[in-house]
């Protein structure tokens, strides 16, 4: 169901009546009452209605009202006075119009469908200057002049909200955009993670066709809760995805964070599915230390290095991992590995961000990332500043 149904209907009831309001002192007023009226009831429909309406867009309406205000204004209306009962309900409507132009139609048609409306509201006391006996051309300009006034304000209004519309267009842009790099780094860095286990462990398989029945068992369990881990990540996402919609504007998406107290848990998970030997020294001092965005980082970089270490060094024998404090009170993370050189994670097609988006990632929070060949194998490392020092640097 559309949720501007309501919205619309009211829309349309408010604009018949004030349609019939600008009528109703025409029943008992002489014929030529009825143009004046009707080009009021007119102009306060198009001011009040949701466009577009059918067919006809906000656009189109406002034109075939300005049209009909600039010829109704060379007419003969009899008695001038009649003129004025509807003056100032036709010209509050037309400003109104020209303001709703400004704002929504698009940058294509606004100027001369705004200079047509705008005209039509400037040009309105004509409808009077011109045909009573005691105004001529010198009223005639002045009238018109102190209507350019409000109808610069209508304008500026208009504009003013039309640029509140296009920044927060920008604004939800740019939040759907960081979503979607979201999801993508989920993606890669969790789920990709799995997968590329149960594409290890499965590939072992092959390789030792006589393997035990309980190694067997043990494999597919493993390659099992690897796949429901996977599914886990992927269902968060899709969550995060469906719930966008219900957020308060600018609120951030949902995310699960992870830190360096994590890190236990999945050197466990990565020692269950790898023959490396995997050895984490964790200083104590560290675990908190840094914000959860740091946290959350550090976490990351690990990740993604033991992934690499899975798809490109499937014959590294031992992987070290060292979390702890600098000289200067930095927290620093490392992971090495002993399978000697390789191309960086980095290049390899459809590898995902990888290594370089988390670089961009550490670089943001005033920290460095590093990734190349040490001793006989491979070093990630990851520097992260403090808080206090972050802070200092900004300033």
């Amino acid at each position: 169901m559309n949720d501007n149904v309501p919205f619309r209907q009211g829309r349309g009831r408010w604009a018949a009546v004030a349609a019939a309001l600008m009528l109703a002192p025409a029943v008992i007023s002489p014929s030529s009452a009825w143009l004046p009226a009707i080009m009021a009831a007119v102009t306060l429909a198009v001011a009040f209605l949701a466009w577009p309406t059918g067919r006809v867009s906000l656009a189109q309406a406002a034109s075939g009202a300005a049209l009909l205000s600039l010829a109704a204004d060379a007419a003969d209306f009899g008695q001038p006075g009649l003129v004025l009962l509807w003056y100032p309900f036709e010209t509050v409507a037309l400003l109104v119009v020209l303001g709703r132009v400004v704002r929504h139609v698009s940058s294509s048609r606004a100027a001369f469908v705004g200079a047509l409306t705008g005209a039509a509201a400037v040009l309105l006391p004509l409808r009077f200057t011109l045909h009573a006996p005691q105004t001529g051309l010198k009223e005639s300009v002045f009238a018109a002049a102190v209507t350019l006034f409000p109808a610069a304000v209508a304008m500026g209004i208009g504009l003013y909200l039309r640029s509140l519309d296009n920044r927060r267009s920008r604004a939800v842009s740019l939040a759907r955009r960081e979503q979607r790099l979201e999801v993508a780094r989920d993606l890669h860095d969790f789920v990709a993670h799995e997968v590329t286990g149960i594409v290890v462990e499965a590939q072992a398989a092959q390789l030792d066709e006589g393997a035990p029945v309980q190694e067997t068992r043990a494999l597919l369990q493993r390659i099992e809760m690897a796949g429901l881990r996977a599914l886990d990540s992927m269902d968060q996402m899709v969550t995060t995805l469906r719930e966008a919609d219900g957020r308060r504007w600018g609120e951030p998406p949902p995310t699960r964070l992870y830190g360096l107290a994590d890190l236990p848990e999945l050197v466990d998970r990565f020692s269950s599915m790898s023959a490396a030997e995997v050895a984490l020294s964790l200083e104590d001092e560290v675990v908190g230390f840094l914000s959860r965005e740091a946290e959350d980082t550090a976490y990351r970089v690990v990740l993604e290095a033991l992934t690499n270490v899975r798809r490109h060094a499937p014959q590294a024998g031992r992987v070290e991992m060292f979390a702890g404090r600098t000289a200067d009170g930095a927290v620093e993370i490392v992971v090495t590995d002993d399978a000697g050189s390789r191309a960086p994670a980095g290049s390899r097609q459809g590898g995902g961000t990888g290594l370089a988006g988390l670089g961009e990632r550490v670089g943001a929070l005033g920290g460095r990332l590093e990734s190349g060949p040490h001793a006989a194998g491979w070093q990630v490392r990851c520097l992260l500043p403090a808080p206090g020092l972050r802070r200092a640097a900004v300033h």
